[in-house]
């Protein structure tokens, strides 16, 4: 009987070892919900994702909050469609994790295409009791 539990324990070790992070998907949904708002120019949105010290790298510079507010409340972009996926969660600390994921949309800014597909990045920081984006970048992906 002990060999048998024993047994139990040693196979079911990795699942307790590897098992999710519910803050997982709470991020995953934010940031669903961040690409929803863009779409739909929610800046309002934007002013309780972003922290107050945020940054975003993209192909146009570097941002800071009251910029992609703004960016994202203007009509200068018009977001057709997206499409996100393949989320990899790491928890950095207690209170900061990140997300990779690959990001697909059909955006013009000011008559521009934005660069699509892309690798993106979000990091997230614990602050004041909520999780708040502190950065967002994103690479191109190269041509074959």
């Amino acid at each position: 009987m002990k060999i048998l539990a024993a047994a139990v324990v040693l196979a079911l070790w990795p699942l307790a070892v590897h098992a999710a992070d519910p803050l997982e998907d709470e991020l995953v949904a934010l940031e669903k919900a961040s690409w929803a708002a863009w779409q739909a120019r929610d800046g309002h949105f934007f002013e309780g994702f972003l922290s107050d010290d945020h940054l975003e790298i993209h192909a146009f510079g570097v941002s800071n909050k009251a910029s992609v507010v703004a960016s994202v409340a203007s009509p200068a972009c018009s977001v057709e469609s997206y499409a996100v996926s393949g989320f990899a969660f790491r928890r950095l600390s207690e209170d900061a994790a990140t997300l990779t994921y690959r990001a697909e949309q059909k955006t013009t800014c000011n008559g521009s295409a934005v660069p699509s597909p892309v690798w993106a990045t979000s990091v997230f920081a614990r602050r004041g009791g909520r999780w708040v984006n502190v950065l967002y970048q994103h690479t191109a992906l190269s041509a074959k």
